[in-house]
């Protein structure tokens, strides 16, 4: 039909016949396919994934790149390595210093033990001994009450003092010269007989020890 005559016609009051209505397409799946480009990413817009951002750390913020670290130079590593042998020589210094003064104490405990076992009923202080008998020991003057007799055969070298437990002890020489092979610290007093007799200012019973000192 020409147009004139269709345009004749719709003047006249007669509507155009209806279009056919279009079916969609059907896939081989039996999924009706849908308009032509849709289902497909528009340009600028980027697919959203679900799960985890690809990179860890705050929204909106981009983790921060770090350029390539300056290797060390010879200097530098000669450097570390010597305050690490420094540091192991101190490390080992220490241990050996502790380890010696507990050697010490273990061996300093075991010669008292053989001390007091050895001096056990060896004692010959006098409770009615009535004469102070001054010597000097531990950077104090220290004194043992004595007889007669005891003050001369000390003042002879014939006894000794030991110090034990902060007692003070009058043994024989013999007892005094095993004594000091075991635990010399212990040995307060051991008079040489062949010494001048002012050597020892305090075998003079009458020396009297100033009040002011403590002993």
């Amino acid at each position: 039909m020409s147009d004139n005559i269709r345009d004749q016609l719709l003047g006249l009051g007669f509507k155009p016949a209806p279009k056919p209505e279009r079916k969609p397409e059907v896939r081989r799946d039996g999924r009706p396919q849908g308009k032509p480009g849709q289902g497909r990413p528009q340009a600028g817009n980027k697919p959203v994934h679900a799960g985890k951002p690809s990179h860890p750390g705050k929204p909106g913020q981009s983790r921060p790149q770090q350029g390539p670290r300056k290797p060390r130079s010879q200097e530098d590593i000669d450097l570390a390595k010597a305050y690490a042998i420094r540091a192991q020589k101190e490390k080992d210094e220490r241990i050996q210093a502790e380890q010696a003064k507990q050697e010490e104490a273990r061996l300093r405990r075991e010669a008292r033990a053989k001390l007091d076992e050895l001096i056990k009923d060896k004692g010959l202080n006098d409770p009615n001994a009535d004469i102070a008998r001054h010597f000097p020991y531990g950077g104090k003057i220290k004194r043992v009450y004595v007889n007669a007799d005891q003050l001369k055969a000390l003042n002879a070298g014939e006894l000794g003092v030991l110090q034990q437990n902060g007692r003070y002890l009058l043994v024989t020489a013999e007892v005094l010269a095993q004594a000091e092979g075991i635990f010399a610290q212990a040995v307060a007093l051991k008079v040489d007989p062949n010494a001048p007799a002012d050597a020892d200012p305090y075998a003079d019973p009458q020396y009297q020890v100033p009040d002011d000192l403590v002993w």
